[in-house]
């Protein structure tokens, strides 16, 4: 079946095949937070991209695309929306955890991998082929907010952005300066360096595309949000 990115709490799981791995997306909870189970299709190795509620579907998603592993849980920014099903899926698998440095003492859960720009999250052993995601941080939405870029072997980058890009708009900040530094580090490390075809998977909603955000650019600066 063709992927579409569109999920719904509820609803079943939409699976994109790409090169080096497989991106199954869910959505969860009261918020309608998407999580990412990216699968190796080399090595078999496993991450989670926010643990954000409901253990028990999570589980049941590693369960089925995973034959229940789970190597490793990377949380994208401290808000409680994002790890609120975080305790139970790590103790139920053993999986390391992993989220920027800035906002690892907001998660309760302790970080096993405190990640910093420019960092690498291999999804698989190191030296195994695994597929690699490359970590970068975007400050505004919270201190420590990270992104995870996917560019080796595949045909278009894809990009995990949290809460920090969305359709329509970069992620709530609360104050002039974080809508600043938040937008000023999309601009810079995202739409700067990345082409118009990378696809954004975003933390809630629809999957989207930097080329169809690029023109927005300059009216998401004016309006100030």
């Amino acid at each position: 079946m063709t992927y579409t990115g569109d999920v719904r709490v509820g609803g079943p799981a939409d699976v994109l095949e790409l090169p080096s791995l497989t991106l199954i997306k869910l959505a969860v909870g009261p918020m309608d937070n998407n999580a990412y189970l990216l699968r190796c299709r080399a090595t078999g190795g496993t991450v989670l991209v926010d643990a954000a509620a409901e253990p028990e579907r999570l589980l049941a998603l590693i369960d089925e695309h995973a034959a229940g592993r789970l190597d490793r849980v990377v949380t994208t920014h401290r808000h409680q929306d994002h790890w609120g099903a975080l305790s139970a899926v790590v103790a139920a698998t053993g999986a390391r955890t992993a989220a920027g440095r800035p906002d690892a003492p907001g998660i309760p859960v302790p970080t096993d991998d405190l990640l910093e720009d420019g960092d690498t999250v291999r999804v698989g052993e190191e030296g195994s082929g695994a597929a690699r995601l490359r970590v970068v941080a975007l400050v505004g939405h919270t201190p420590g907010s990270v992104a995870l870029v996917l560019e080796e072997s595949e045909p278009e980058p894809h990009v995990l952005t949290g809460d920090s890009l969305f359709p329509g708009g970069v992620g709530r900040t609360g104050s002039p300066a974080d809508f600043i530094s938040l937008l000023d580090d999309v601009e810079r490390e995202l739409f700067g360096t990345l082409p118009d075809a990378a696809v954004v998977h975003p933390g809630h909603g629809r999957d989207t595309t930097l080329g169809a955000e690029r023109p927005a650019l300059g009216a998401w600066r004016a309006r100030g949000w």
